[in-house]
């Protein structure tokens, strides 16, 4: 999620509630279900999201995994610096 979220960044979600195309989300893939990622919500599609990664140089996302169930929406970033991502 370079250059909007770094390896570290501490972030608070919301679980549940309504995810809208845009939003970044944590969500585990259907075809790798032990894996966590917070990405940017594209699209429903199949009763899941497709979801996109913000560095487009890296495609460890929809385009490799397919569609993934969101367990909660990203609203704020706390740590390094604050920033509210909703």
């Amino acid at each position: 999620m370079v250059p909007t979220l770094r390896s570290g960044d501490a972030l608070l979600v919301r679980r549940g509630g309504r995810v809208r195309a845009g939003d970044i989300v944590v969500a585990r893939f259907r075809s790798r279900p032990g894996l966590l990622v917070v990405k940017r919500a594209v699209e429903e599609r199949d009763g899941g999201w497709w979801l996109i990664g913000d560095n487009s140089f890296v495609q460890d996302d929809s385009r490799a995994h397919g569609v993934a169930d969101v367990i909660g929406r990203v609203i704020f970033r706390y740590y390094p610096r604050p920033f509210r991502l909703s």
